[in-house]
């Protein structure tokens, strides 16, 4: 008996994990953080007089939103594509997915900071700035944590090589066109923040190149 207990307590713990649960929570994240866009914002006070010219003078807000709305939008289809995936996850790729989460969570920040200042010369450009990397750190996570979903055999054995080759490319070339409008936003702020919204609507193209295929049971 004794030798039984013994036995049971030294049998590892086991290294994969389904992905129910880590899909469930990230997919809140993301809706959360998407609401919170919404809410920064706001009409000025005292703008009853003239609501309309407040309204057009919110632009840059609306600009904003647009952009960070369809950079998760592109993030979280991007995470969906690499979940559908997964035969299973492993403790580094959970951790990897917490790091994903904890860059788009601290998006809402940054979108507000463009909105208040790409009014004014100086501080534009370091707002522009702060809000590219913070884009950067999106797509480099998602890649990343692709990519180790790769290399460490987590994906479904049943997806074909060139699949996978497909989704890493997809993945993977934007990273360089953000750091070239993380560079323009140094000198044109607002031409950056189209180019932002371009790279968005490109990951949100579909993956037509990528065969669906039934998640086996």
């Amino acid at each position: 008996m004794e030798d039984e207990v013994g036995a049971g307590q030294s049998q590892p713990r086991p290294s994969a994990y389904r992905t129910g649960r880590m899909e469930a929570f990230s997919d809140g994240v993301f809706a959360i953080a998407i609401t919170l866009l919404i809410l920064e914002i706001s009409v000025p006070a005292g703008s009853n007089e003239n609501l309309v010219g407040a309204l057009v003078d919110l632009w840059p807000s609306y600009l904003a939103y647009l952009v960070s709305f369809s950079t998760i939008g592109a993030v979280w289809f991007a995470h969906t594509v690499i979940t559908e995936y997964l035969d299973h996850a492993d403790s580094v790729f959970v951790r990897l997915n917490l790091l994903l989460l904890l860059v788009v969570s601290f998006l809402p920040f940054p979108t507000k900071l463009l909105a208040e200042f790409i009014h004014e010369p100086g501080p534009e450009r370091i707002a522009a700035t702060v809000y590219g990397i913070n884009l950067l750190l999106s797509m480099i996570m998602i890649s990343v944590t692709w990519r180790y979903a790769v290399r460490a055999h987590l994906v479904r054995p049943d997806l074909a090589d060139e699949d996978v080759k497909t989704l890493t490319k997809r993945l993977t070339p934007t990273l360089g066109v953000y750091v070239a409008m993380i560079l323009m936003g140094l000198v044109q702020p607002v031409v950056a923040v189209f180019g932002y919204l371009a790279l968005a609507l490109f990951i949100l193209l579909p993956f037509s190149a990528i065969r669906r295929r039934p998640r086996s049971t």
